[in-house]
């Protein structure tokens, strides 16, 4: 009787395999959870990606920005969720390396998250509006030198990754900006382009369309090689600052809660989606490389960066109020 059942559960098996793969997804529609306001680059990865998984799955996959605090409302929320896979974050530098490192948050970035898959790393643009002087690198050190204290950077929020840059930027060039801090990097993009601030290092995600278009101009991009999609935008070491790289980076992460089995599909299934051509094309544009890999890929990666950025912050003196 008992090999009747196991023959007969065996050939169940081979005969609905969908249903058994099915096992590992949510049974119903999932959000993908943003920390930013809409437009800017999380935001741009996160819908791309989203559109595809929802074709693949059968499901809604609908992506729920809850900006502020630099991404740490947003990972707070997702951490607090069921781990049936419905909630995932789209996990960030800020949320789940700088600003823990800056400032108490309630959730630990290390235990409270399960990894699923690493979009991709961009470098930041230096960028201005059109309307501003320095255009360089060195025009630019030149313009802050002369006017201490006096010229604006924007950013995605107080700890994010483009404030750090700005940070590294003043530490390197020994000036003094102002930093005006957002709710992300749309906002922050319509300020910067209608003239309220001078200048960003924004992500490369957010920060394109405006560049293409011609209303932000890059200046330097910040990681050690240039991207194929800016060749023509010399890297902050080229510019005089050697060893100078502040990235950013996104990548899909769960609950705790959530089953490493259920982790594991989704990262098939998103790695995936991100050899599609159209979807290589978006990330390619945006900058993002070095994406997919497995679900201990990211988690490594994850304690790497958050102990890089500890310590940059402690040797620095980096402020949460600077």
């Amino acid at each position: 009787m008992q090999r009747r059942t196991l023959v007969t559960a065996g050939a169940a098996a081979l005969a609905f395999p969908s249903l058994i793969l099915a096992q590992n997804l949510p049974s119903g529609p999932v959000r993908i959870i943003v920390g930013f306001a809409p437009g800017g680059g999380t935001d741009i990865l996160a819908r791309v990606i989203g559109q595809k998984l929802g074709e693949m799955w059968k499901t809604q996959v609908i992506v729920e920005n809850k900006a502020g605090a630099s991404g740490t409302i947003a990972a707070d929320y997702v951490a607090k969720q069921p781990g049936d896979g419905a909630t995932l974050l789209m996990a960030h530098i800020n949320s789940q390396a700088i600003t823990p490192a800056l400032q108490k948050v309630n959730y630990d970035a290390a235990k409270d998250f399960q990894p699923v898959v690493l979009v991709g790393v961009t470098p930041n643009l230096l960028i201005c509006n059109e309307n501003q002087p320095a255009k360089t690198v060195k025009d630019l050190v030149e313009l802050c030198r002369a006017n201490p204290g006096k010229i604006s950077f924007g950013s995605a929020g107080t700890g994010s990754a483009q404030h750090l840059a700005l940070e590294m930027f003043m530490l390197a060039a020994k000036v003094k900006a102002i930093h005006v801090p957002y709710k992300g990097s749309g906002p922050m993009l319509t300020d910067l382009i209608g003239g309220t601030i001078q200048y960003s290092f924004d992500t490369m995600t957010a920060a394109t369309p405006h560049v293409k278009s011609g209303k932000a101009i890059a200046i330097a991009q910040t990681r050690q090689q240039r991207v194929p999609a800016y060749a023509n935008v010399p890297t902050m070491a080229e510019s005089g600052f050697p060893g100078f790289e502040a990235t950013t980076w996104y990548g899909l992460a769960g609950p705790a809660k959530m089953p490493l089995a259920m982790a594991k599909r989704m990262n098939e299934d998103i790695n995936k989606v991100m050899l599609m051509p159209d979807v290589m094309e978006k990330l390619a544009a945006s900058g993002a490389q070095d994406g997919g890999g497995s679900t201990e890929k990211f988690g490594d990666f994850m304690r790497a960066e958050q102990i890089k950025w500890a310590k940059i912050i402690k040797d620095g003196g980096v402020k949460a109020d600077a």
